[in-house]
């Protein structure tokens, strides 16, 4: 019986490759010298800290860390933007989370959406990923394609698939 699963996992060195690449290009850039820029990744809490003099340094890192990730074609969604809280000495500090697995809200809508398309396939939740079963490839690869309709807010990767 044909079998795939449904993750959402983050390479964590291509993460740790767009951060220094964007640290570099930081420490290049003409209206970013001299002022106390400094982005850390914390790998256990799966956070990111920026620290920037004001809200608007802090939207351009913003957008160059994105533009990084999308470079190391890592998903923007995999990072969910928190809100800006004052640091010290006049700074501002922004801490991001890594969006890792698929929660199960979002599992439980991929679910509905399937059986809603009435295809004859079973999926199950295991943890923070989706086992889907079915008896023919065909149907699994039109599942796939429904998947990928679907927008959790994170992306999505078929892995395991099986015969």
């Amino acid at each position: 019986m044909p079998t795939f699963d449904v993750v959402s996992k983050v390479s964590f060195q291509e993460l740790n490759n767009a951060l220094s690449n964007c640290l570099r290009e930081i420490n290049t850039r003409y209206d970013f010298k001299g002022l106390n820029i400094a982005i850390e990744f914390k790998e256990k809490e799966k956070q990111i800290i920026v620290l920037a003099p004001d809200n608007m340094k802090l939207n351009q890192i913003n957008d160059l860390f994105i533009s990084h990730l999308v470079r190391r074609k890592l998903d923007p969604r995999i990072v969910k933007i928190k809100n800006v809280e004052d640091a010290t000495g006049n700074s501002k500090r922004q801490t991001s989370e890594l969006q890792e697995g698929i929660d199960q809200e979002s599992a439980k809508k991929i679910i509905t959406q399937i059986k809603a398309s009435k295809m004859k396939v079973q999926i199950k939740i295991q943890g923070d990923e989706l086992r889907v079963d079915g008896k023919k490839r065909d149907d699994l690869q039109e599942t796939m394609q429904v998947i990928n309709g679907i927008d959790i807010g994170r992306p999505v990767e078929f892995v395991n698939f099986r015969d």
